[in-house]
């Protein structure tokens, strides 16, 4: 053995044994919580190297205080239907890191919520908001309520009950939720309005407002927008454009939406559209006047996407199968966009993405690709972008709106965007760099792990090593 190398090769293994018991812990601690588990999973994969350079973090045990919440409140949230019939669901905020700012995420009201996936979602969201460079926490929360099919009434009775148990635990310098599935404008106004009429003050404890009370200029469509600026960031390390590119983009929603949106702008052509029922294909392509109409379709009648291939020539409707394969990844195509749900790209769906021509993916979902799927993409030399750093332009803009908040004013719409560009540029950047300085060329998935691990670790350090 060469003299010296003992000590690095035993500084490399016990940093491999401490992510290991640190994720063994996990998983004994929290038990049946998979998305958890595969987000702390797929961030122990990147941290080897920063263990071995910074022992520290392993001595001030940063990575356990980091996997484990601050706090989780769970609360009853009791309201009355229009029938008069009451009901109990569930409210839950996990507020996991406010080592550089606020709590900051988003609420998620759909009937799968519950505090494991809101753990996973928050500890994503820890190191997303440290990528974007604002000084914002990581938090999420939400209920199992299902809005699908209530009424207005019913909707606004259940924000207000849901906001008078959130109240005491959130403020603009405390933690500040957003929307999420299940929340859009709408449900910001009932929670916002209620959340004013306990606090009497009008203050920022709450984003994704509306323009004309206290909301910022592009937030509805910063994460779709931000997923593909980040793309264009990707192609441009290699020479390449979005400009006449087909691309899949699952999802129908917000996210889904101004995705196509800003990929029409950038002359690429998405085909395809889902929801939970199943997905269309055009092969015509999406174009703006199509656009408006799922727009409508969604967020004003709130219609299944179906309906897309009953009303445009050459579309066609593919319901949902269920298993590990889902035929829209098997859509020839350039680019990917998945913008739907968690764990919506199998192993199998990658690999058929690469089969079909796909030379990236960027993630508007949170964490749509499983740890093989992901491991399929990169072995095949795929730009894939995770989504803790491709669809952070929605916390982006988030944190513009509490800096607008706190001054009183309101920038334009090109001022926004402008900054947005610039945020996504800036955390493509330090996602490449850092990997690069790592000996991992190219992985933007170590890169935003490292990158945004570190920055809460040293703040956590410098704050207090307990």
């Amino acid at each position: 053995m060469t003299p010296g190398t003992s000590r690095p090769r035993q500084a490399t293994t016990r940093a491999r044994e401490h992510l290991g018991e640190v994720l063994a812990k996990v998983e004994a601690n929290n038990p049946g919580e998979a998305d958890f588990h595969q987000a702390v999973r797929e961030v122990t994969r990147s941290l080897e190297s920063v263990l071995v350079q910074r022992p520290r973090y392993m001595q001030d045990k940063i990575l356990e205080r980091l996997v484990e919440p601050d706090r989780v409140i769970s609360f009853g949230v009791n309201w009355v239907d229009d029938d008069g019939e009451i009901h109990v669901n569930r409210g839950f905020r996990v507020q996991m890191s406010s080592s550089i700012g606020p709590y900051k995420g988003g609420l998620r009201f759909h009937p799968t919520v519950n505090a494991g996936l809101l753990k996973f979602l928050a500890f994503e969201q820890t190191f997303k908001n440290s990528l974007t460079t604002l000084p914002m926490g990581g938090a999420k929360g939400g209920s199992d309520f299902d809005p699908k099919g209530r009424s207005e009434s019913e909707i606004r009775r259940f924000c207000q009950s849901f906001m008078t148990e959130l109240y005491p635990y959130i403020g603009e310098f405390t933690d500040v939720p957003a929307g999420d599935i299940g929340v859009g404008e709408r449900e910001i106004g009932y929670l916002f309005g209620q959340y004013k009429r306990i606090a009497k003050r009008f203050v920022g404890a709450i984003t994704g407002k509306g323009i004309k009370w206290g909301g910022s200029q592009i937030r509805q469509e910063a994460t779709g927008y931000g997923v593909v600026y980040f793309a264009r960031e990707m192609l441009a390390t290699r020479d390449d454009v979005l400009g006449g590119k087909t691309c899949l983009v699952s999802g129908s929603g917000n996210v889904a939406q101004f995705t196509v949106e800003k990929l029409l702008d950038l002359g690429a052509h998405a085909v395809t559209l889902s929801d939970s029922d199943g997905f269309i294909h055009d092969p015509d392509g999406i174009d703006r006047e199509k656009l408006e109409w799922v727009k409508r379709l969604k967020n004003e009648r709130r219609g299944r996407i179906r309906e897309y291939a009953e009303e445009f020539e050459h579309a066609t409707y593919h319901p949902a199968k269920g298993g590990d394969e889902n035929p829209l990844w098997c859509v020839p195509a350039q680019c990917a966009f998945p913008s739907a749900t968690q764990d919506e790209i199998s192993a199998k769906d990658a690999d058929n993405l690469v089969k079909g021509g796909v030379m990236l993916v960027a993630e508007g979902a949170n964490m749509p690709t499983v740890s093989g799927g992901v491991d399929r993409l990169t072995a095949a030399g795929v730009l894939y972008a995770p989504s803790k750093a491709a669809n952070a332009g929605g916390v982006a803009v988030s944190g513009l709106e509490m800096a607008q908040g706190m001054q009183l004013v309101q920038w334009s719409k090109e001022e926004v965007d402008g900054r947005l560009q610039a945020i996504m540029r800036r955390i493509h950047d330090t996602v490449r760099q850092t990997a690069e300085e790592h000996d991992r060329p190219g992985d933007y998935v170590a890169g935003a792990n490292i990158s945004g691990f570190v920055k809460v670790a040293d703040a956590m350090l410098d704050e207090s090593p307990i």
